[in-house]
This record gives structure tokens, C-alpha cells and sequence, in this order.
């Protein structure tokens, strides 16, 4: 029997039981271990505020479309950061170069389930570096969604920016941009996660709650502001003190996944009066101006091996491992009790 957890509607989360599925032409089957949960898009899902609940996307339009329902309860299988075991390898596949084998520890996409069936062009490439601890090939994907803001931030050395949100795709940003040459101020209204973000390298750090943010950015930049701001949490205000924070004609990168109406925004206050630049950041693609030698695949080969290097640390912000049956604990402390978890990953 495989097991697949599930959203049967908003807060309710149930492991169900399928029969196993044969393994078609072209494919792997993969037994997972590990697979990491997302506290951003995947609680939307969870608390039923994912636009795909209530419209539908049109990919050739590139438009929602009302009046449909893109996706409807139970919705099974969410999921994006998962490592786990190859077992089986559909037969006129054998000796594909570059293909993984039985046996081999692999990191992909295919959602919380106790094993997965995916398209095998999917998985080339995709065997865990060597040495690697499982719980690290979870970050592939999160970690490119950092990476991938970084890339958008056009960042260049000597530069400030400030970096909104300190969860865990915040914590990886802080720690990018740092690497990339930046002095980083990190914002949250957490503590403990701002203390993470200074061993993650930001050198100042801000509290949301008790801090006025976008003057002290421009008290630390002689008034000028950052000359990036990067928003990772998905919170309207947060991407407005962003714009906020930002220098004439800097730039804001959104990466976080905004719900409902603006509430919060005010583009025509310092947005309007200081022409800011407002880009989106979303790992359907890359930068533009980089899709030539850039590509999704490549900023998660590319973390992985930085993690590989020990230039990038992940493992110690898995706060929970927890058993794939007690899936509906994990979504609830994520959910009501967000200072006390991290990376949270569920153990099939």
C-alpha cells in the first residue's frame, strides 16, 4: 500500500491508503524518506487561500480564469522537497546515461507520499552528492527559491540589502546574499529566528514588530536606503516597509506568495515617489536576463553542491522530523505556533 497525506479541506489533514501503482514506460519508483514541508505555498493550501481553490489557471492565456475551481479537497500529495531511495527502474530504461539506479539516494519532486512514480528525464542528475545527509536533498527545491531571489536581486559587491522575512527560504536568502558580497540587514518579527540570521551572516538584524525598519535601514545607508530589498514572507506590509526601504530607483524583489488583496500596499507612497523597481521572483523560471545560460534545474544542482562544499549550511534548520502518520501535528505547529518550527520534514 503506498500512503499519500492529503488536505480534505481547510485544516484537515488525513494519510491515505492507495493501492500501489504498476510502474508505467518511462519511469522510476522511488521509496521516500524524507520530505520537507512548505510553510509558505503549502499552507495556503492547507488554509484554503491557494487561488487554485477557487479559480483556474489558464496556461496559455497565462491568466486565472473565476468562476472554477483550479483544484478541489481532498488535494493529495502536496509537496515539493522530498529524498528517497530508488527501487525500480522501468526496463527499457536500463543503462540511460546519467539515469539513477536501484539503490541510489535521490532528491526530486513528487509530493508526500511513502513512494513516488516519476518521469525519469525528471530524475537525471538527480543522485544526492556523496557524503550528503538524506535530510539535505529536502532543501533542493527551497533552497533554489533562494537562490533564485538572489539571481533577481542583481546584487553586486559592497551592496546593502535587506532581506524580509527569516524563515527558513528567508534564512537561505540572508545567507546567498552574503556570499554573494552583499551586507545584509535581516527583518522578521521573530527573535529567535533574527539570531539565526546573524549566524547566517546578516550583520544587523531588525525586529518587524518593534523596530522602525525603513529608518533604520536609511540611518545605517547615510539616508541613501538599501540598494536591494529582497521579500520572502508573502506579507503585504512586509513588502510595503520593503519599498519603503529602499534607495531611488533600488529595486524590490517579491518572492513571497501574496494571498488575497493588497492589504497593507500602498504603492503610492514611497513605490510611486522614489520610482522603485518591483520585481516578482518565482521558481517557474529564472531571471530573464540570466535564461540563457540559467535554469530551474541548475539553481537546485547548484545549492545542492554549495551545501555539498559545507559553504551553505541546512541541516541544522530541520527543527522537526516527524512521522508521516502524525502529519496533521506538523501542519497545526506550523500553522498556530510558527515560533517554534523551522524546517519542518515528515519521516515515511
Amino acid at each position: 500500500m503506498e500512503r499519500v497525506v492529503q488536505f480534505t479541506g481547510p485544516r484537515q489533514v488525513e494519510v491515505a491508503e492507495h493501492e500501489r501503482a504498476p510502474l508505467p514506460p518511462g519511469h522510476l519508483r522511488v521509496r521516500t524518506r524524507y520530505s520537507g514541508i512548505s510553510a509558505g505555498t503549502e499552507l495556503t493550501a492547507y488554509r484554503g487561500t491557494n487561488p487554485y481553490l477557487t479559480r483556474t489557471w489558464d496556461p496559455d492565456a497565462r491568466l486565472f480564469r473565476e468562476g472554477a475551481a483550479g483544484i478541489e479537497y481532498p488535494v493529495a500529495g502536496w509537496g515539493y522537497s522530498e529524498v528517497g531511495e530508488v527501487t525500480e527502474v522501468s526496463p527499457e530504461l536500463v543503462g540511460t546515461p546519467g539515469l539513477p539506479v536501484p539503490g541510489d539516494t535521490v532528491w526530486g519532486i513528487w509530493g508526500h507520499r511513502s513512494e513516488g512514480i516519476v518521469p525519469a528525464e525528471r530524475m537525471i542528475g538527480h543522485v544526492l552528492p556523496a557524503g550528503l545527509d538524506p535530510l539535505a536533498g529536502a532543501f533542493a527545491r527551497v533552497g533554489a527559491i533562494a537562490y533564485n531571489a538572489v539571481l533577481a536581486s542583481d546584487i553586486h559587491l559592497g551592496e546593502d540589502v535587506a532581506v524580509f522575512g527569516q524563515g527558513v527560504i528567508g534564512l537561505l536568502t540572508t545567507r546567498l546574499a552574503r556570499l554573494n558580497g552583499a551586507r545584509v540587514t535581516a527583518v522578521d518579527a521573530l527573535d529567535g529566528r533574527l539570531a539565526t540570521a546573524r549566524a547566517y551572516g546578516a550583520a544587523t538584524t531588525l525586529n518587524a514588530r518593534t523596530d522602525a525598519v525603513a529608518e533604520r535601514v536609511r540611518e545605517a545607508t547615510d539616508g541613501r536606503g538599501a540598494d536591494v530589498a529582497i521579500e520572502i514572507s508573502g506579507a503585504y506590509p512586509a513588502l510595503h516597509e520593503a519599498l519603503r526601504s529602499v534607495a531611488v530607483g533600488g529595486r524590490v524583489v517579491a518572492s513571497g506568495f501574496y494571498q488575497g488583496d493588497g492589504v497593507g500596499l500602498r504603492l503610492g507612497d514611497e513605490f510611486h515617489h522614489n520610482r522603485v523597481q518591483l520585481i516578482c521572483s518565482q521558481i517557474g523560471g529564472v531571471p530573464q536576463q540570466l535564461a540563457g545560460r540559467w535554469t530551474v534545474e541548475r539553481l537546485q544542482r547548484t545549492f545542492l553542491a554549495l551545501v555539498a562544499d559545507g559553504v551553505v549550511d541546512v541541516t541544522s534548520l530541520v527543527s522537526h522530523v516527524v512521522r508521516a502518520e502524525d502529519a496533521a501535528d506538523a501542519y497545526t505547529l506550523l500553522d498556530e505556533r510558527p515560533a517554534d518550527a523551522l524546517q519542518v520534514v515528515l519521516e515515511f
